[in-house]
C-alpha cells in the first residue's frame, strides 16, 4: 500500500489507539472495504456530536468557490458577534488570507515540523502537544487577527519535490481535534478540494460539513461522495451551499438533483459580477449581494440549531 496514514492517528498496527480494523495491513480491495466499514462503524459509535455550529468544514470540487464562501462566512459570523477563526488547510490555493483582508500571512503550522537540519530553529512547540488547545494558547506568530476575525494556515506546497500533503493533513487533523472553543467562538475550515481530506480523517471532529456546489455534473457528483464520507465519520449536519447560480431554473434543477442524492441545501449564492471582479483584482471582499445571501444562509442555520 505504500506509505500509510492511519485515519485514527494510530502510529502502527496494534499500537495506541488502534481498533484492529486491518486497514494498514490490507492486501486487496476486499480487505480495504471491510476495514473501512469497521472504521465507519467505530466512528459512528464514538460520535457524541449534536447539532452544533462550532467546527465547520467547507469543502467541494476544485474551483467551486470554497475560499470565497469561507471568507464571506467569516465576515458574516464576525458581524453576528462571533469570534471567528478561519483555518486554511488547502495546500494549494494561496488567496484566502488576501480576500479576508489581512496584509500578512501568519507562520504556517507546518513550520513546527523540521524536515531538514538546515531548517530555522522553531519556537517552543510545547503548546501544540497539549491534550487540549484554546485560541488563547496559540502563539501570536501563528495567528493574525483583526476585529474578532482570526486567520491561521497549515501550509502550502511551495517547491518541486517537496513531497505529498499527508503531513499537512496530519497537522490539520490533530489541531482540529484538540481545539476547544468557547461559547461564542467558531472555526471555519477551508478544506482542500475533493475528498482526500476525508480519507485522511481531517474532518473526524467537526460538527458541520458545508459542501459548496456549482452548476456542473462533476460538482454534484463530488458533493454526493463528500456527503457519503461525512455521514461515515458521524457528522450530523451536512448541507450544500449552491454557488455561482445563474438563474432560478438552474437553482431549482440543482436542488432537485441534490434531493435525489439525499443532500439538503442550506441556500444559494447567485452569480455576482462584483465578486468576480474583486477576485480578479486580488482585493479583499467587501459588501456585495453574495454577502447578503450568505448572511441569510448563516442566520437560518443558526436559527435551526438554536
Amino acid at each position: 500500500m505504500g506509505t500509510f496514514h492511519c485515519p485514527l492517528g494510530c502510529p502502527f498496527y496494534d499500537g495506541d489507539g488502534c481498533i484492529l480494523c486491518g486497514l494498514c495491513i490490507a492486501e486487496n480491495k476486499q480487505d480495504m472495504i471491510k476495514a473501512s466499514e469497521t472504521i465507519r462503524a467505530y466512528l459512528r459509535s464514538q460520535s457524541d456530536r449534536t447539532s452544533q455550529f462550532k467546527k465547520i468544514t467547507v469543502c467541494g470540487k476544485g474551483g467551486v468557490g470554497k475560499s470565497t464562501v469561507v471568507a464571506l462566512m467569516g465576515k458574516v459570523l464576525q458581524d453576528e458577534d462571533y469570534s471567528v477563526l478561519v483555518l486554511d488547510t488547502d495546500e494549494s490555493n494561496p488567496g484566502l488570507c488576501r480576500i479576508l483582508g489581512f496584509e500578512r500571512e501568519p507562520k504556517p503550522l507546518m513550520k513546527l515540523l523540521s524536515r531538514f537540519g538546515m531548517d530555522e530553529a522553531q519556537s517552543d512547540p510545547e503548546w501544540i502537544n497539549r491534550d487540549e488547545l484554546t485560541l488563547a494558547d496559540i502563539p501570536p506568530e501563528y495567528i493574525v487577527e483583526h476585529e474578532g476575525l482570526k486567520f491561521m494556515m497549515v501550509g502550502k506546497i511551495e517547491d518541486p519535490f517537496q513531497g505529498c500533503a499527508c503531513s499537512m493533513a496530519d497537522v490539520s487533523r490533530n489541531f482540529i481535534d484538540k481545539l476547544v472553543l468557547a461559547e461564542n467562538e467558531v472555526v471555519i475550515i477551508d478544506a482542500e478540494a475533493g475528498v482526500e481530506s476525508f480519507g485522511r480523517g481531517v474532518e473526524r471532529s467537526v460538527d458541520t460539513v458545508l459542501i459548496v456546489v456549482e452548476p456542473s455534473f462533476e460538482s454534484l457528483a463530488v458533493a454526493e461522495k463528500i456527503s457519503y464520507m461525512a455521514d461515515g465519520i458521524g457528522v450530523r449536519m451536512v448541507k450544500a451551499i449552491l454557488n455561482k447560480v445563474p438563474s432560478e431554473s438552474v437553482r431549482r434543477k440543482m436542488v432537485e438533483t441534490l434531493a435525489l442524492k439525499n443532500i439538503s441545501q442550506a441556500g444559494a449564492v447567485n452569480s455576482d459580477a462584483s465578486i468576480a471582479q474583486t477576485s480578479l483584482e486580488g482585493k479583499p471582499l467587501g459588501e456585495s449581494r453574495a454577502k447578503q445571501e450568505v448572511t441569510a444562509i448563516i442566520r437560518r442555520m443558526l436559527q435551526d440549531i438554536g
